[in-house]
């Protein structure tokens, strides 16, 4: 079934832009078919809006923020305009130091920054079996680096997926081609916002 998203064409609909996907296995596609993975879908929803677009995947399973950050100029060779950062869900996995995905995702938008290429940053929840001091240290820091580096938050990559077994594939973590929907169903409107700034500079 098709997913129409009633919006109207971009204003800049006849220049293609670049978007990369610096991420995870939420992004790369684990377990997914190229075509129903998030930057095809994305890109198809893009299109389909009426803005021309190439999204690149640049998602790599398993991939920490510490990771994000040590291959940023790999995805930056792209030349993106906009990048999408959803980096952190294997931190939260792993139970690293809160404040070291804040240092590593406040380095890789500091960079966006410096490089004048518009960011969208996707937030994520820490596994709720880390207690809740872990939980409100993780879960504050994509919001509070929202706000530092004024990019536009998609505040939950997995909002309406997780937790949602017909979305998801049976390892109960990663989208199936359904829940891949649902998620460029939610991010899709932030990203035309944060292309609006692409219009404007």
């Amino acid at each position: 079934m098709a997913v129409s998203f009633g919006l109207a064409p971009h204003p800049a609909a006849a220049e293609t832009v670049t978007i990369a996907t610096l991420g995870d296995s939420l992004t790369a596609g684990f377990g997914l078919a190229d075509e129903d993975a998030f930057p095809a879908r994305l890109e198809t929803a893009l299109q389909e809006a009426g803005i021309a677009a190439r999204v690149v995947n640049g998602g790599v399973s398993g991939d920490t923020t510490a990771g994000g950050l040590a291959r940023l100029d790999w995805v930056l060779a792209d030349d993106p305009d906009l990048v999408i950062v959803e980096l952190g869900a294997n931190d939260g996995l792993r139970g690293l130091d809160p404040a070291k995905t804040f240092d590593n995702l406040d380095a890789i938008l500091t960079r966006l920054r410096e490089e004048d290429i518009v960011a969208v940053l996707a937030g994520m929840f820490a596994p709720p079996n880390l207690g809740s001091e872990y939980s409100k240290a993780f879960n504050g820091v994509f919001p509070e680096l929202a706000d530092r580096h004024n990019v536009e938050f998609y505040p939950f990559f997995l909002e309406g997926v997780a937790a949602q077994p017909s979305l998801n594939q049976s390892d109960g973590m990663h989208p199936n081609a359904a829940g891949v929907e649902v998620i460029v169903a939610g991010i899709l409107p932030h990203i035309r916002v944060a292309l609006e700034q692409l219009d404007g500079s």
